[in-house]
């Protein structure tokens, strides 16, 4: 009587093809690696464009009650803050102008520029970009609120 041999095949990977699998990962991640390195930079970007339109918006409501907007020396604190320079606010908003009650900072850590009268229009907000100074390119660009839609 035959006994039926069982047959033992070898199941595992050989050396090429293991280095073919590395190569195609390493070529992806060449290619999306970057995509994700630059996401935290763009989410920072749109959330300085975010506070700035929402500062805009607290200053408009700022004029509305008070007939101007507030001065540079005054600054974006006189929405949290009743002003006690300059020209007081007639009917400052008891709370403030701003929902968390606080000056917000850019997503960097930095104050926003605040010009009243600005140079680029009534008042000027401007954020200086991952660098904290003024100019710069990529994501150390300024952000300015004239340049905002």
């Amino acid at each position: 009587m035959k006994t039926a041999k069982s047959k033992i095949g070898n199941s595992g990977f050989t050396f090429i093809e293991l280095m073919v699998v590395i190569v195609i990962l390493g070529i992806l991640a060449m290619v999306i690696a970057p995509n994700f390195m630059d996401a935290p930079d763009e989410a920072r970007q749109s959330k300085a464009r975010m506070d700035i339109k929402s500062i805009e918006a607290a200053i408009k409501l700022y004029k509305l009650d008070n007939g101007t907007y507030p001065s540079t020396e005054q600054g974006i604190e006189a929405l949290v803050k009743a002003p006690e320079t300059g020209i007081l606010p007639k009917k400052w908003r008891k709370g403030g102008y701003l929902e968390k009650r606080n000056v917000p900072k850019d997503p960097w850590g930095n104050e926003f520029i605040y010009l009243s009268p600005g140079v680029n229009g009534d008042y000027d907000i401007i954020s200086y970009g991952s660098d904290g100074v003024s100019g710069g390119e990529s994501f150390a660009k300024d952000i300015n609120n004239w340049e905002i839609e």
